[in-house]
């Protein structure tokens, strides 16, 4: 499977990301792939190129551009409880800055960088998120209803922003929310500003998973809970995107 860097132009300064494409001639729909908090990774990498590898040019940009490429912090190959709060510490600040004006911003240079590749095919574009980049995603769906058909969100705070998030998405959705995340309760609520809202969505609790299930450099790795986002993730695109 091809895989390359590359800058996107933006307001701020170039963002470094990584893509991932079949290895073929034909022009594949976009799908744009915010990483979590952690940022772009081996795990990462290997998930793009999982998603390519069914008929899909992948984007994962580097978030935190403005505070430097890829690796913007130091990361050890596992994730683990000792490791997680220096590393929760230097991470929170950097969410901290990411403000929903420059969120917004980037979503526009994301998705004018990838509709513009010569390998995406013209055509509605997906978009996909991991914890905060989950909740990106849903940003960039609600600022391009016109562009984005299909948008999921998994272990994602995407409740942050009020229910007045979802009133412009016009894309296909699905959450996939750990069980550590959110009660029943709030998954009730949280799926009755979806439908209010007139969005077409699945929201479901996946079972037995903790907050960043999907991760399998982290201690709160599920692989049930990742096999369940691939057999949601997949259908969704599929359903929503021209995949010759």
């Amino acid at each position: 499977m091809p895989t390359t860097t590359l800058q996107i132009p933006t307001p701020d300064g170039p963002a470094d990301a990584f893509a991932a494409f079949p290895d073929s001639d034909r022009r594949h729909p976009g799908v744009l792939m915010y990483p979590d908090g952690f940022g772009i990774r081996p795990v990462l990498r290997d998930m793009a190129v999982e998603l390519a590898g069914h008929g899909y040019y992948v984007l994962v940009p580097n978030v935190f551009y403005r505070h430097g490429p890829t690796p913007v912090i130091g990361l050890p190959e596992h994730i683990g409880e000792e490791a997680r709060p220096r590393i929760m510490a230097q991470v929170m600040p950097l969410i901290g800055a990411h403000t929903a004006e420059r969120a917004r911003s980037d979503a526009d240079a994301y998705l004018g960088f990838l509709t513009g590749r010569p390998e995406v095919s013209d055509g509605p574009v997906g978009v996909t998120g991991y914890c905060i980049g989950g909740l990106l995603a849903m940003r960039t769906a609600a600022a391009h209803p016109d562009e984005v058909a299909a948008v999921a969100a998994f272990h994602a705070p995407v409740g942050a922003d009020g229910p007045g998030l979802f009133s412009t998405v016009a894309a296909q959705v699905h959450l996939g929310h750990a069980e550590g995340d959110i009660t029943p309760e709030e998954l009730g609520e949280l799926n009755r500003s979806l439908d209010a809202a007139g969005a077409g969505f699945t929201s479901e609790i996946y079972p037995g998973t903790v907050h960043g299930f999907t991760m399998s450099d982290t201690d709160a790795f599920s692989a049930s809970g990742l096999r369940r986002h691939w057999d949601r993730l997949l259908p969704l695109l599929g359903g929503s995107l021209n995949v010759g």
